[in-house]
């Protein structure tokens, strides 16, 4: 073989963290807002059956680069919920109109529904404290531009070419729908991660720097990382892992071994 696919690597540490059944890893207080101290806090509601979370009050200016749109409404996947939640930018309200305790929405978390996993949100919440602007891949952040076609939702998360199906009013149950779909176990591509940009716009995002895909266990085979790359569309492909809270990036480099004589 004239080549040989060769490991490139980054990492950063984020905290580490104990089992979700340790109590006094738990903040005890039920608002956030004593916990961190900020005038623009943004209130949400959360709705079990979605498994996302409707914006009802929005402050500050994360909104632009956070949620996805719908209908005229923004709403948060999980992991955009917890990390806003954690950073003291969001209260996050039951449908009692009570704010969610931190350890409430871990447990969202931890039950690995809607395609996220704790790993995945360590991932989101690493790259987005570097600044980086990250969007769950398959789900567009607006439908102004996105043509439609009459296609079913995906089953694998994945809405191929960025389109959505069906008219604005039905977009929301497709979204629900790729979500609920997802398996954490599955590899495939889970965000798709931009450089920061002042600029950025939901409507008009452009391609993004690279496309992340989480890795358990062992690298995938070169079949396997072929197989995702024809999914990027020539947009860069970059591999991820969490290990004891360590989250380390891989890329595949493709060089030409010289034939021995």
């Amino acid at each position: 073989m004239d080549a040989e696919d060769e490991w490139e690597s980054s990492s950063g540490e984020v905290a580490e963290t104990d089992q979700f059944n340790d109590e006094d890893f738990y903040p005890t207080s039920a608002c956030l807002s004593k916990l961190q101290f900020r005038s623009d806090v943004s209130k949400a509601k959360w709705n079990v059956e979605m498994g996302m979370a409707e914006v009802i009050e929005k402050k500050g200016k994360m909104w632009i680069t956070t949620g996805i749109v719908r209908n005229g409404k923004t709403f948060c996947l999980i992991e955009e919920t917890l990390f806003l939640a954690e950073i003291g930018a969001l209260l996050v309200m039951d449908d009692n109109d009570e704010c969610l305790a931190l350890k409430d929405i871990y447990k969202k978390i931890a039950g690995e529904r809607n395609g996220c996993s704790w790993e995945l949100f360590e991932v989101y919440k690493h790259l987005k404290s570097l600044g980086y602007i990250v969007g769950r891949h398959g789900v567009p952040w607006s439908l102004k531009g996105v043509e439609n076609n009459s296609e079913p939702c995906s089953s694998q998360g994945t809405i191929q070419n960025n389109r959505v199906v069906g008219a604005e009013e039905n977009s929301i149950t497709c979204v629900v729908q790729t979500l609920s779909n997802l398996q954490v176990d599955e590899l495939r591509l889970n965000f798709d991660v931009y450089l920061p940009n002042s600029k950025f716009r939901k409507s008009s995002p452009g391609d993004p720097a690279f496309l992340l895909c989480l890795v358990r266990g062992n690298p995938p085979s070169n079949a396997k990382s072929e197989a995702l790359e024809r999914q990027c569309g020539g947009i860069p492909l970059k591999l991820c892992r969490v290990d004891h809270g360590r989250v380390s990036f891989f890329s595949f480099k493709r060089v030409e071994l010289p034939i021995l004589p």
